[in-house]
């Protein structure tokens, strides 16, 4: 499939590693209904690929993303409301296509970050950013609210500081984002893509159906209460993956000091 909005390209350099790139740079890769629509194309396409064991998510230009595009809000102030329910809806589609994809997905984030482009970093599993990038839920000045990229945003920043962030609408630094648990790595612009192929390079090499397996307890058991049904389901879980072909690979080639067969395809 052809996109207009996002590029997608796979790195001789980084195998098994896809990156989508947010290309809109002269708009600050502000998005509007066809960029919602072309990722969450390109991600469910991606999540289906058995040959893509990690995403990137990056942008072209001095931003990562500026929100929603004026243009698409202007068309948004004459929706009904049926219509609007129905623009929200492929805006929250999209991020949670994103954030169940069963690859993990790095945020690259190179520039300023502000509104629906909050949640598009949110819903990604990795966040590395550039020392100098700025962000913002910026929403409350325009007299609306963060509501579709809230349950992925309070996940990553927490409660106490989204009760701050979301009615003020202030900005902040990269460091701080990192303080709160936003980002998990903050560097210099130019070592930005080299710490994210670091990463890629290491998840790749990992078990990739351990992986997405990983990725799903987190999702799965993060805010469940730990009790009986949940020990039994952890146990279930285990046992599974034990007894998969990928985790006695894992365990064979581990005991016979030898590189396992998917760092061989």
């Amino acid at each position: 499939m052809s996109y207009e909005r996002i590029t997608l390209t796979h790195d001789d350099r980084l195998p098994h590693v896809a990156q989508v790139t947010l290309n809109r740079p002269e708009i600050r890769n502000a998005f509007d209904e066809m960029t919602i629509a072309e990722l969450t194309q390109v991600f469910s396409e991606l999540d289906a690929n058995g040959q893509v064991r990690v995403v990137i998510l990056a942008a072209n230009g001095p931003s990562f993303c500026a929100g929603a595009d004026l243009n698409w809000m202007k068309r948004m102030s004459g929706y009904t409301d049926a219509e609007n329910r129905a623009d929200a809806l492929a805006l929250a589609t999209m991020l949670n296509t994103i954030y169940r994809c069963s690859k993990p997905v790095i945020a690259q984030v190179q520039g300023d970050t502000y509104a629906g482009g909050m949640g598009l970093l949110a819903a990604c599993d990795i966040a590395i950013a550039a020392d100098h990038a700025q962000f913002c839920l910026s929403e409350a000045r325009l007299g609306l609210m963060p509501a579709t990229i809230a349950p992925y945003v309070i996940r990553v920043m927490g409660e106490q500081a989204a009760r701050r962030y979301f009615v003020t609408a202030e900005r902040f630094g990269a460091a701080y984002g990192a303080q709160i648990g936003m980002l998990h790595q903050v560097v210099p612009a130019d070592v930005l893509e080299a710490a994210v192929g670091e990463i890629a390079r290491t998840l790749a090499a990992n078990g990739p159906s351990a992986v997405s397996e990983c990725k799903r307890l987190v999702i799965d058991l993060a805010h469940r209460p730990i009790d009986t049904a949940l020990m039994w389901d952890t146990a279930d879980r285990i046992a599974r993956i034990r007894a998969s072909d990928e985790g006695r690979e894992g365990i064979a080639s581990f005991l016979e000091k030898r590189k396992p067969n998917w760092l061989a395809t």
